[in-house]
């Protein structure tokens, strides 16, 4: 079990019990993990071992992916990934230092979140027809600009995680990690009426049983890819040109809740994130939201 296969196996079981990662989270981890033996296979001559992987190796590692034209987050993911690894292993007792810890992280762009005003929002749950389908996605862009939801979490939604009579909502987040967020009068009322009209009709298509709330046309439980789909289709047809994803609207949903009063520490929970600094990337605020707050605030404005 000591080839650098077997520890990394051991490396990617202690992340999903211990610290409860997504399945994404490990497929990326193992991937980047990977490429890194590959890169440092094809420099030396033999069987690679830990104690080969020197801050020269690491180094040159990212002058490799400098070269390849990786953008800054996605090195800066990887190295995070590596640091990770090398830091298990020395728990472990395998190595004695971690080489990572003395190569730095490649400094980040701040970069803020691209958001939709309210109108653009209330447009863009307006557009979806009445029909089935139409009955469905007005319920799946409420639900998203009600909740704030990522879209892997909407999609795993059953129908017991949804308490119509109360307007709550119980979330599965990253890591596994459950928390509770209210769902909006126009959420609940978009989502009661796709229940009782137009998930039967598609349901009805399924040869076998689930209970997840979002199907597709034929009855089986609807996708993140999906999802993406239907909010492109109806950002296509509302002619919006800013980039608009689901994840876009989370942004509108941060940052409208925030523009209108919330504190942070609620919509870190709401959010569901782990870390208060995520949350804050959301305090940016708009040219219109400092006007109006400076007419409203300074006596001779």
């Amino acid at each position: 079990m000591n080839t650098i296969t077997g520890y990394l196996d051991q490396f990617i079981l202690y992340l999903r019990i211990e610290k409860n990662a997504s399945q994404h989270t490990l497929n990326n981890y193992r991937a980047d993990i990977e490429r890194f033996f590959d890169f440092a296979g094809k420099q030396s001559v033999g069987e690679v071992l830990f104690t080969h992987v020197t801050s020269m190796l690491i180094r040159a590692y990212l002058a490799e992916l400098n070269k390849e034209d990786y953008a800054r987050r996605t090195i800066a993911r990887k190295i995070a990934a590596l640091r990770s690894f090398f830091r298990y292993l020395c728990r472990e007792a395998v190595l004695e230092n971690n080489p990572f810890t003395t190569i730095h992280t490649p400094k980040l762009e701040k970069r803020l979140p691209i958001f939709l005003d309210p109108q653009e929002i209330t447009g863009l749950i307006e557009v979806p027809g009445t029909d089935t389908l139409g009955l469905r996605d007005t319920a799946i862009l409420e639900m998203l600009y009600a909740t704030g939801v990522r879209v892997a979490e909407l999609v795993g939604l059953t129908i017991k995680d949804v308490d119509i009579d109360s307007g709550y909502a119980l979330v599965y987040g990253k890591g596994a990690k459950e928390r509770v967020v209210p769902v909006g009068r126009k959420a609940i009322a978009a989502l009661t009426n796709y229940l009782a009209k137009s998930r039967p009709r598609l349901y009805v298509h399924h040869s076998s049983s689930h209970d997840f709330i979002f199907v597709n046309k034929n009855g089986g439980p609807l996708t993140d890819r999906s999802v993406r789909r239907i909010v492109d289709k109806y950002v296509a047809q509302l002619a919006i040109v800013k980039n608009v994803s689901p994840h876009t609207i989370r942004h509108s949903f941060a940052t409208h809740l925030l523009n209108n009063g919330a504190d942070l520490r609620t919509v870190q929970e709401l959010l569901g994130h782990v870390n208060l600094s995520t949350t804050q990337l959301y305090t940016h605020i708009t040219k219109d939201r400092l006007i109006q707050v400076y007419q409203q605030a300074h006596p001779r404005a």
